[in-house]
């Protein structure tokens, strides 16, 4: 439990420190003020933005992390594998353009818990995120178990997603 409970920390800190910067007068990343703030006396609080995005009077809300893992299943067809991958991607994709998904991605090399990726999903709601990861072709056919645990974290970070197409130029 302390194991799951420090991979959330780090999974939530990295992803918030994300939103935790300033900027220079040279555009590049700068010191904050004396005070600790950014200094941008130009940004100011948006009711309607806040309300649109959920968010509480910290500008944070409720979503809910699955957690990835290596199935029970051993699939050795390659074609077989291939297809529940790509169906996996397009699963990915659709929930993405419902706005059920705010972030999904896989994690660079081994691990001791077998965690292979993660998702966030825009519901505080463990058995409806639940029911969209069972969607997931690969999750059906046991290349992947899930764990769902709660977070709260920023209202803003759906507001990342409509720029990714702008800066890949491949899609995996």
């Amino acid at each position: 439990m302390m194991k799951k409970l420090i991979t959330l920390i780090v999974i939530s800190s990295t992803l918030t420190s994300c939103f935790i910067y300033t900027r220079g007068e040279d555009g590049k990343p700068g010191a904050p003020g004396k005070d600790g703030s950014s200094g941008d006396s130009k940004i100011s609080y948006n009711q309607k933005l806040a309300d649109s995005l959920g968010a509480d009077n910290y500008g944070m809300k409720a979503y809910t992390i699955v957690i990835l893992t290596t199935g029970s299943a051993k699939i050795e067809d390659k074609a077989k594998m291939s297809e529940l991958m790509k169906g996996h991607m397009e699963n990915i994709g659709k929930l993405a353009k419902e706005g059920k998904i705010v972030v999904a991605g896989p994690f660079s090399g081994k691990n001791q818990r077998d965690y292979r990726g993660m998702f966030i999903f825009n519901t505080k709601s463990k058995e409806e995120a639940e029911s969209w990861v069972k969607t997931d072709p690969a999750v059906s056919a046991g290349v992947f178990n899930y764990e769902i645990f709660p977070w709260y974290g920023s209202a803003a970070l759906p507001l990342y997603l409509k720029h990714h197409k702008e800066i890949a130029k491949e899609k995996p």
